[in-house]
């Protein structure tokens, strides 16, 4: 994905396009239980997830009011897992950026 950097944040591996989080890592935070990625989803789409399938997903702390979601990772295959975070980048990322990101 274009212009995508890894770097530490809050203790965890953080994935920005530009400046803008859309993926963060996290490894039992607070001593919750979820080794699990949070990203950010479109209006809706956490709920749904949620309904659909509370094993594998769920609401993030700080950032769930915001409409992220957090992914069990023990729970999702790498294909719906890599599917989510693009749908996150394109969340995120500036406009002119998409048409590249495909």
């Amino acid at each position: 994905m274009p212009e995508t950097t890894e770097k530490l944040s809050h203790g965890e591996p953080t994935f920005f396009v530009r400046k803008k989080v859309f993926v963060m890592f996290a490894n039992n935070h607070h001593g919750d239980g979820h080794i699990a990625v949070w990203i950010p989803a479109a209006p809706g789409v956490q709920a749904m997830l949620i309904n659909t399938s509370p094993q594998t997903f769920f609401r993030p702390p700080y950032v769930g009011v915001r409409g992220w979601v957090g992914i069990e990772l023990d729970s999702i295959d790498d294909e719906e897992l890599t599917s989510l975070i693009r749908e996150a980048w394109q969340l995120v990322a500036p406009k002119r950026l998409q048409n590249r990101g495909h």
